[in-house]
């Protein structure tokens, strides 16, 4: 199956999801206004899952691999704290990633991030007047490979929505863990504390939180759409030799927008084609 003779019922399990159904749609964006988070198991047709399965591992070697270090808030250090403060505790992050323009050109993540059906109900349910793709070229498909040993450390989104399908889990860890409405995105001064919930923050990462995380259980072929720009939010380390593989589908609600040649080099090793 190819992009020329892929139909969005070759892609989406249709009959449990009746994406096109306003009822369904309805039903789902009361659920993400709820929880900021849904996952639809089995989302993905098995032949279309085991597709794109075949088709990360074959092209896994093209990964850039990237063992940074930020704050929680993806953003530089500042100065007037100190070294110590929450603001500026530095967390590790490590994974690969191939970009927009490494995935094949007949792929079913092309097919489905651009069908209209689809791009509809996501808008819909996200209460965004349409969608649109990254103006640069690496950002709007990406797919995530950690082994062994890699991690995503704990953030708050920039973006107000992630999209995400999980194509394969890990043998063991790879699991997402999250803390909801910890901040306040309205305010990103530094000065607001509590707005930008620096004591949550740091009994989170220290251990001490009145309450464990939340866990998302996810397999193969699950989407999720997730709002995490003021819910803090990771991937637990990566436990024995089966890589996690997971596809990002990136939109924005207004035209025009790149991705930061900073964050592009970062994680991405390269700023464009």
């Amino acid at each position: 199956m190819t992009s020329n003779t892929a139909q969005l019922q070759d892609i989406v399990n249709l009959e449990e999801y009746p994406i096109h159904s306003s009822a369904f749609i309805l039903q789902t964006r009361q659920a993400l206004q709820e929880h900021s988070v849904i996952t639809l198991p089995s989302f993905l047709q098995l032949s279309a899952l085991q597709s794109l399965i075949d088709e990360a591992l074959a092209h896994k070697h093209k990964a850039y691999y990237t063992n940074a270090t930020h704050n929680v808030y993806l953003t530089p250090n500042d100065p007037s704290l100190p070294s110590n403060h929450i603001y500026n505790r530095q967390i590790v992050t490590s994974k690969g990633c191939i970009q927009t323009d490494q995935i094949v050109p007949d792929s079913l993540l092309r097919v489905l991030y651009s069908n209209n059906t689809f791009q509809q109900f996501l808008s819909d349910v996200l209460e965004v007047d349409k969608l649109y793709p990254y103006e640069d070229p690496l950002s709007c498909i990406n797919v995530h490979y950690a082994s062994e040993g890699q991690e995503l450390g704990w953030h708050f989104d920039n973006s107000a929505f992630a999209i995400t399908l999980l194509l394969q889990k890990a043998e063991d860890g790879g699991v997402f863990e999250y803390f909801p409405n910890i901040r306040d995105s309205s305010s990103n001064s530094t000065e607001d504390g509590m707005k930008m919930g620096f004591e949550e923050v740091e009994e989170a990462l220290d251990g001490k939180a009145s309450a464990a995380p939340k866990r998302l259980v996810m397999n193969p072929g699950t989407l999720v759409l997730f709002r995490g720009r003021d819910s803090l939010h990771r991937v637990t380390q990566v436990v024995g030799d089966k890589t996690r593989v997971l596809s990002v589908l990136a939109y924005n609600e207004k035209p025009g927008v790149e991705l930061s040649a900073e964050a592009r080099l970062t994680f991405f090793g390269r700023t464009g084609l």
